[in-house]
C-alpha cells in the first residue's frame, strides 16, 4: 500500500502575509491570510493530503518573541483556517538560531521529524510549498517534490514555480495525483510546544518524542 502524501507548507509568504525583512509576526493580530490561502488547504484537506506546517521562526531565539506568544500566532493561524473550512494536521517550528540546529529551513530536521513521528507519510510521493529556495532545498533534501511561490522566470530548483498557493495547490491536484486516507484536523487550543497528542484510533499516529534535533509545534485532534 502507497504511503500517505503530505503537503509540507511554509507559513510567512506562503500561507499569511510576510513581513519585512528581519521582522516576525510576534503577535495574533499580526497574522492575516494571504487571499486564497485558506481555500487552497481546504482544497488540500478534501483531497486528502496531510497537511504540514514546517517553518524557520529565528525571533524566538533572538528574544523578539517568545515561545508561548509563537503559539499564540499559530492558535490565530488555525483559527483564521478554521473560519475558511481549512485545517492543518500538523506543524513544526524551528525557533534555534541560523547554524546552531537541524532543522532550520533549508536542512531538512524539520521534514525527518514529521516522517519520525508519523511513518505512514511517504516523502517521495509528498511536496513541499514556500515562497523562498530555501523552502525548496529543504524539501529536496528531505526526498519530496518542491514547488515554489515566484514569479515565473525565477531562478530556482523546484519541479514547478507557480504565483501564490491557489496555483500551487491547482498544479498539484490536477497533476494525476491520488487521494489519501483523511484526516481530521486540529483546533486552536491543541497548540503546544515540544508535546504531542494522538490522533483519534484508526488515524495514522503522529505522535512521538521530542528530539534534540528541533522545537517543533505539534498539532494534533485530541478528541
Amino acid at each position: 500500500m502507497d504511503g500517505l502524501r503530505a503537503a509540507f507548507l511554509d507559513r510567512d509568504g506562503t500561507l499569511n502575509v510576510k513581513p519585512p525583512p528581519g521582522r516576525y509576526v510576534t503577535t495574533p493580530d499580526g497574522l492575516a491570510l494571504l487571499p486564497g490561502a485558506a481555500a487552497a488547504v481546504a482544497r488540500l484537506n478534501q483531497a486528502g493530503w496531510v497537511t504540514v506546517l514546517v517553518t524557520n521562526q529565528r525571533g524566538v531565539a533572538r528574544g523578539l518573541m517568545t515561545e508561548a506568544a509563537l503559539r499564540a500566532v499559530h492558535r490565530r493561524l488555525l483559527a483564521l483556517l478554521a473560519a475558511e473550512g481549512a485545517r492543518l494536521d500538523a506543524l513544526y517550528s524551528c525557533v534555534h538560531q541560523k547554524e546552531s540546529c537541524g532543522c532550520r529551513k533549508p536542512l531538512p530536521g524539520l521534514f525527518l521529524k514529521a516522517v519520525a513521528d508519523n511513518p505512514a507519510i511517504d516523502l517521495s510521493r509528498s511536496v513541499v510549498i514556500g515562497d523562498e529556495e530555501t523552502d525548496v532545498l529543504a524539501g529536496k533534501a528531505a526526498g519530496t517534490r518542491a514547488v515554489r511561490l515566484a514569479p515565473p522566470g525565477t531562478p530556482s530548483t523546484a519541479d514547478h514555480l507557480a504565483t501564490n498557493l491557489p496555483e500551487a495547490v491547482n498544479w498539484l491536484l490536477t497533476a494525476g495525483t491520488a487521494r489519501s486516507p483523511s484526516y481530521p484536523g486540529v483546533r486552536g487550543d491543541d497548540v503546544r510546544l515540544g508535546e504531542e497528542r494522538n490522533l483519534p484510533a484508526g488515524h495514522p499516529n503522529v505522535s512521538g518524542e521530542p528530539q534534540d534535533l528541533c522545537s517543533a509545534d505539534r498539532l494534533m485532534d485530541s478528541s
